[in-house]
């Protein structure tokens, strides 16, 4: 991977961020605002789920900042690493916030309160509509970047957008039914948790497959055995494995050439086939080739 290509990817994901921090930063104070203003514990919570999206986002900057270190003696595989260490952390937030609104909401639901204010819908709606941008936006720049971390900040934004849309129903039933269903933004908050909790588990299963070097990337296997086959020399691949470290992706594989070549041909050859996948693909940090002779006659 060229150095120029691995420094684009890391400043789109460290703009992405940052958008991100000032987005939550920003909506944080405006909930928690609307919502001690209009007796809403259902934007507060959204508020509280905010400020540990800052937290966490602070985190995979860090930890995107890190993972594009070079390799070293220490990590010749690079740093990558860290990005799915520091998305199962992000996991953690999320959880960590769900939790906090059940058991406020639980709270509220058994403490007698004044019913939300009407004009707090006027807030949800303008941040559902924000949130769902953000969310967009960021699992966009995910794809473009292959990070695990990105993705997991793009459904922080989701979850943040479900809580809202569920704040918006809950207050909306309180101000129609009226008196008796104060509670009902409660209710809303709490069934919202139940969606935190269900994508956590989507955020927390590619990144585990990534830990665990889990073969996620079989498409990417098949175009590079095709590209490998267009290398002079090269008759065909007998196997080709990928792993994804960070933004980037380590291949090894199996490149089949003509039993009767000497070895020194054999080295061009792959070094070729080397060279032509990391031009071809510049998400690639690394290629090890192994070279199998066409024929086990060997004469």
């Amino acid at each position: 991977m060229s150095h120029n290509h691995s420094h684009t990817i890391e400043a789109k994901a460290v703009k992405t961020i940052y958008f991100s921090i000032f987005g939550n930063l920003l909506l944080a104070f405006i909930k928690y605002l609307a919502g001690l203003v209009g007796n809403s514990y259902a934007l507060i919570a959204d508020a509280i789920e905010s400020a540990t999206d800052i937290f966490s986002s602070i985190l995979i900057l860090l930890g995107i900042k890190y993972a594009n270190r070079p390799a070293d003696e220490n990590h010749p595989y690079g740093h990558g690493r860290i990005e799915p260490l520091i998305t199962f952390m992000v996991v953690g937030f999320l959880i960590v916030s769900a939790t906090v609104i059940a058991t406020e909401s639980i709270k509220n639901i058994q403490t007698p309160h004044e019913p939300p204010k009407p004009w707090t819908l006027i807030v949800l709606g303008i941040i559902i509509l924000w949130k769902e941008i953000s969310y967009q936006v960021v699992i966009r720049k995910s794809k473009e970047t292959g990070s695990s971390s990105l993705k997991a900040e793009a459904w922080h934004h989701r979850s943040d957008a479900i809580t809202s849309v569920a704040a918006f129903i809950g207050i909306s039933v309180a101000l129609m039914m009226g008196e008796g269903y104060e509670s009902a933004d409660d209710w809303a908050a709490l069934f919202a948790t139940g969606f935190i909790l269900y994508n956590c588990y989507h955020i927390f299963r590619p990144a585990l497959g990534e830990m665990m070097d889990e073969n996620m990337h079989t498409r990417l296997i098949e175009v590079i055995k095709a590209k490998s086959v267009e290398v002079e020399g090269v008759i065909g691949i007998e196997k080709c494995m990928v792993r994804k470290t960070g933004m980037k992706y380590q291949v090894d594989l199996h490149a089949i050439v003509d039993a009767e070549i000497s070895v020194r041909e054999g080295h061009t050859i792959s070094h070729k086939l080397k060279d032509y996948l990391l031009k071809e693909f510049p998400e690639i940090s690394g290629v090890l080739i192994h070279i199998e002779p066409d024929s086990e006659e060997i004469f």
